[in-house]
């Protein structure tokens, strides 16, 4: 009995419904957003602290090349913008790659190897469990600080009459040079710097959430943003 035309297109729709969806391409490097602290236990039992960082979903928007930019880089865009907050220009040069009033984020990674196109999708399982990475993220700003806290100075006598307590002491010289040399160790702004950690394992990747799970702390607070490069 041959079906009709009807139920051969609902049955392709079905069909195609029905099979795996393509995630993505796979490169060696993700950008995700650090939701906090927590804990797993691997098949000994033991107790292992990760990190749970969010990944959302990244777009090839831009590929560098050495001849028209001086480097080479592949620029990615994940999470959509409102069009409020976005000029022209923005929405013209993303509007190929999904994000038709822009992205809040655009990112580089620089000297990536492979065969990439705009308008790809980057695959969460571009992150394997066991492997080597090479973090880079920005650690809490603590604001305003002083020696001791910043440097971890031992200070002066809190007693006898001392009035050298919690300062720096001396940070001059003598009549030559004159002046106070770079570098001198100082009271200042403490934290909110790009800190790099390596060997950085992944404990599991959980593809359906788009989940990373990372062993030990990630600098940053929460919902800062973390780049992950395969060692």
């Amino acid at each position: 009995m041959e079906m009709s035309e009807e139920n051969k297109v609902e049955e392709q729709t079905e069909n195609t419904s029905s099979a795996p969806q393509a995630e993505g391409v796979e490169m060696s490097g993700l950008y995700a957003f650090k939701v906090g602290m927590s804990a797993v236990y691997d098949e000994n039992g033991d107790r292992i602290p990760v990190t749970v960082l969010k990944y959302e979903p990244m777009v090839i928007s831009q590929i560098k090349t050495q001849e028209k930019d001086g480097y080479q880089a592949i620029q990615v865009a994940f999470r959509p913008d409102r069009a409020s907050q976005t000029n022209k220009a923005t929405q013209g040069a993303l509007k190929t790659t999904g994000f038709e009033n822009g992205a809040k984020f655009r990112r580089e990674f620089r000297d990536m190897a492979g065969d990439f196109q705009v308008g790809q999708k980057i695959a969460v399982s571009s992150l394997k469990k066991g492997d080597q990475l090479t973090l880079e993220g920005v650690s809490k700003g603590h604001g305003f600080a002083g020696v001791m806290k910043r440097w971890d100075f031992g200070g002066g006598r809190a007693t006898h009459g001392s009035g050298f307590h919690r300062s720096g002491g001396s940070v001059g010289n003598r009549t030559w040079p004159g002046r106070v040399m770079p570098g001198k160790r100082m009271a200042g702004r403490f934290g909110n710097d790009t800190v790099t950690i390596k060997n950085v394992q992944v404990v599991d990747v959980i593809s359906e959430e788009n989940v990373i799970l990372l062993k030990g702390a990630v600098p940053g607070s929460r919902n800062s943003l973390v780049k992950l490069v395969k060692a």
